[in-house]
Order: structure tokens, then C-alpha cells, then sequence
């Protein structure tokens, strides 16, 4: 206790000096406005990536209204430890960045992601699970579990279809944008964020996650922590992309692709234990 105590003592002279510093150069106090804000969100060094915290706690996994595919069922409670993940995917401009300080031998091409990924702040898409578990080490992160993804695409919300609510809604995701053989996906961040401020966690493009995929996974999986199973043929991915059925867009949608397989509709962000 004393040693928290002290830490908090410190985070607050921190912040004060900082105030003055801002203050003293002529800019609003407001950019920083608690110990708190400065605690939960940071910028991570290596890929530049925003990432927020997303605190430990138990939610209740899986499809509550029973409506969909038996693999997102039983509902069960899961507990998890708390964690940082990346406030939005990854983008071409950080993948790029990636290769060049990596020398790491992508397969993938540029005339595919720049025909559905336009620019360096749209999300890179053609990755499969190995080159996303690539970036992920190189940046010195991870890629999220199953349960740690649902977990923070619920973004503290108990029992809902999507990160937002229970209806559909068009300003709040990218998707269904296959408009006669074309589409593209939007820069990352073009959506509100939810409740743990993260954009994305519907739509624009799937994201693979680290475990293995099983359909029977939540009948025996632990409560604590669940790393997936330890074998399979193929690898989770979450969230739906930016064509695509609305009911692939909900938080209890599981879905899985083989983890060889580029497509333009795959990306990924990252995550990390706390520091």
C-alpha cells in the first residue's frame, strides 16, 4: 500500500510539472487532464501505436441472445487479467514500416493492398496469421486471445450484439460496402470508439487472434485466462469486415481461416501485458 502511495505522490508531481511546462509555453491545460488519463493510454515506443488499458475484470462470453452458430455457445464467465491493446488496426503505413526495419520476407502484394487499402492510414489487409504474429514480436507485442478480444470489443457493455448496442447501425461500423465487385476499407479511426476507446472492433477488416480455432472450445475452456486450444487447422479471427453479412459484425461472432491464407479483407492489431 505504501508503495502505491507513493507512486500516486509521484505520478502527481509529474503531472504538475507538466502543467506548468504547457502553461509556461502557451498551451491549454486541458491536453492533459488526470494522473488517470496518462496511466490508461500510452504510445508504444516501437510502432508508434496508441494503446489504452483495458482493466482486469469477468464478463460472460459468447451468443447471449442464442441466435446464431452453436460454436458461440455456452455463454460462459470468463476472467481475465487486465491488458493494453492497440487503440486501432494496424495500418500499411505501419506494416511498412515493419519490413523495412525487419528485412522480414513478406508474401503478399502491394498492388492488392492499394487497391483496398488506399493509403498508409488504412489498415493493412493481405496479411495472414504469420505475418500478423510477425509484426506482433517485432513491435515487442502480441496478438490478442480470443477471449481477450471479445473482452475488449464488448468495451464494458454486459450482453450486447455489438460494441455499441444491440441494433445495427451504419455510422458506427464499416461494412457491406461490396458495391458491385467494388469496395474499399476506411482509414482506421473513421468510426466512434466504444466504451474502452477502441475503434474498429466491427467491421472494416477481420482481425486474427492467437488461438488455434475450435468450435466445441467453450464447452470445457478454463475461466481464467483461456488460451485456446493447443492444436488446430485453423486460426480465430473476430470482428467482420468491410463486406460482409451485419451478423458477422457482433461481438460473439467467432470466426477462423486457415493461417497460410492472405486475403484483402484480414488484419490485425496488437496487445501487451502490462508494463
Amino acid at each position: 500500500m505504501r508503495k502505491v502511495k507513493v507512486m500516486m505522490f509521484q505520478g502527481f508531481v509529474v503531472l504538475w510539472l507538466v502543467m506548468v511546462f504547457l502553461v509556461g509555453c502557451g498551451e491549454d491545460e486541458s491536453e492533459i487532464s488526470s494522473v488517470e488519463d496518462l496511466k490508461n493510454n500510452i504510445v508504444w515506443k516501437k510502432d508508434g501505436a496508441k494503446m489504452v488499458f483495458i482493466p482486469s475484470g469477468s464478463f460472460e462470453m459468447g451468443d447471449h441472445f442464442g441466435e446464431w452458430e452453436a460454436n458461440e455457445r455456452p455463454v460462459h464467465k470468463v476472467i481475465l487479467d487486465g491488458f493494453y491493446m492497440d487503440v486501432r488496426e494496424v495500418t500499411v503505413g505501419q506494416f511498412k514500416a515493419f519490413l523495412a526495419d525487419s528485412g522480414y520476407n513478406w508474401g503478399g502484394s502491394w498492388n492488392s493492398v492499394a487497391e483496398y487499402s488506399p493509403g498508409d492510414e488504412y489498415p493493412m489487409v493481405s496479411v495472414d496469421w504469420n505475418d500478423a504474429t510477425a509484426y506482433a514480436k517485432w513491435s515487442g507485442k502480441r496478438l490478442p486471445t480470443e477471449a481477450e478480444w471479445e473482452y475488449a470489443a464488448r468495451g464494458g457493455l454486459i450482453g450486447k450484439r455489438y460494441p455499441w448496442g444491440n441494433e445495427i447501425d451504419k455510422t458506427k461500423a464499416h461494412y457491406d460496402s461490396w458495391n458491385r465487385g467494388s469496395g474499399t476499407t476506411k482509414a482506421v479511426g473513421s468510426f466512434e470508439a466504444n466504451g474502452y476507446g477502441l475503434n474498429d472492433m466491427a467491421g472494416n477488416v477481420w482481425e486474427w487472434c492467437a488461438d488455434w480455432y475450435d468450435k466445441d472450445y467453450y464447452q470445457n475452456s478454463p475461466a481464467k485466462n483461456p488460451p485456446g486450444p493447443g492444436l488446430g487447422s485453423s486460426r480465430v479471427l473476430r470482428g467482420g469486415g468491410w463486406y460482409g453479412k451485419t451478423c458477422l459484425l457482433r461481438v460473439a461472432d467467432r470466426g477462423s481461416y486457415d493461417p497460410d491464407s492472405r486475403s484483402d479483407i484480414l488484419g490485425f492489431r496488437c496487445v501487451s501485458g502490462l508494463k
